[in-house]
């Protein structure tokens, strides 16, 4: 058979795909040594938002005994996120990732020409699953100090909330999350990604609003992002239709469940790890005067434009991130994940290079 032409290939492809804008990751170790000629030993990786001191030592263990020829079974790794959560294992959700388990919700609630409400700037991906299922993206300007509204607009299906948010690091109070419950019967996503870093998780409020998912992950205080494993805590009535909807074994592999299950079994290696980045986190903040953060990483407002910035850091082998990708964050911010005291110590020492 012969190729087809572009206009054939075009019209084969859903129409709502020419407005999306894929999602940008942060540099890696390979991109910046190409381009720049250093060596990957020599790079500071500080765009990812990575944790870095890696997951607990039970990991390696848990994984130089899986049977990678069988198919995962996550029965022991629901049990110990209940356990760590403090919630029955009837309302515990997982998926590939965080994006894994709201890929599976936008399919339970979201169709064509229905709106979601995205405060920006905000992580990008919640857009990028709205008009996937043929939504329509409410991108609503945060304030002057990133709160969020205290409405949802009326029309709304879905909200997309992210506590400690990502890029700009701050919390929303309980009393603006339920006063926005409140306000609202459209479904409620609040993305807690960063939560082990800040002063209070609002996981609780599940119990009080049938219409609120609470998202984590195990990619960011434990340390395992190279997993790609996240969760929920959902009501019921939403985590027995997840179930139905989900992809087989959630789309998690033996290799996951059993890193999953030992990270969930030492949690004093989890938090002595997000002591050490808070303790971190503050020095840096008291040097670069970043925006208030309960996150690991620093929100930055910086002079000149945020390309050339950040291009100035990469050129000195520190990765660090551009913000200009999240909507709203306009031209001059940029994001500073929070790494080990000699890490930060080579971030500070071209900081003050470059801003002097």
């Amino acid at each position: 058979m012969e190729s087809h032409s572009d206009s054939w290939r075009q019209a084969k492809l859903r129409p709502v795909l020419r407005q999306l804008k894929p999602y940008v990751a942060g540099k890696g170790f390979g991109e910046i040594s190409r381009k720049y000629g250093l060596k990957p030993e020599t790079i500071v990786k500080l765009g990812s938002n990575e944790n870095p001191y890696g997951p607990s030592p039970k990991v390696a263990q848990a994984l130089a005994s899986i049977s990678p020829e069988r198919y995962p079974e996550p029965e022991e790794l629901i049990a110990g996120i209940a356990a760590y959560t403090g919630f029955p294992e009837e309302m515990i959700i997982i998926g590939a990732g965080m994006d894994g388990v709201m890929d599976t919700l936008t399919r339970l609630f979201l169709e064509k020409g229905d709106r979601t409400f995205i405060p920006t700037p905000t992580f990008s991906y919640y857009e990028i699953l709205t008009i996937t299922a043929g939504a329509i993206p409410n991108l609503a300007p945060r304030g002057p100090q990133f709160e969020i509204a205290s409405r949802v607009p009326t029309d709304t299906k879905m909200a997309f909330l992210c506590s400690p948010n990502n890029p700009t690091g701050n919390v929303a109070s309980e009393e603006e999350i339920a006063a926005l419950l409140e306000s609202t019967n459209s479904i409620v996503f609040l993305d807690e990604a960063y939560v082990e870093f800040a002063d209070k998780s609002l996981i609780r409020l599940v119990e009080r609003y049938d219409n609120l998912i609470v998202g984590r992950t195990l990619s960011k205080a434990f340390g395992l992002a190279g997993m790609r494993l996240g969760y929920a805590v959902a009501p019921r009535w939403i985590a027995d239709q997840y179930r139905r909807a989900a992809p087989p074994f959630y789309g998690i592999s033996c290799a996951t469940v059993a890193a999953g299950v030992a990270a969930l079994s030492d949690l004093p290696f989890m938090r002595l790890s997000v002591k050490k980045i808070i303790s971190e986190r503050q020095r840096l903040q008291m040097v670069v005067k970043a925006y208030p953060s309960q996150a690991n990483f620093l929100y930055l407002e910086t002079q000149q434009e945020s390309r050339e910035f950040v291009e100035r850091f990469m050129a000195r082998g520190i990765i660090i991130r551009d913000c200009r990708s999240f909507w709203g964050a306009g031209e001059h911010h940029a994001r500073v994940t929070v790494g080990t005291p000699s890490e930060n110590d080579r971030f500070l020492s071209a900081f003050q290079e470059i801003c002097k």
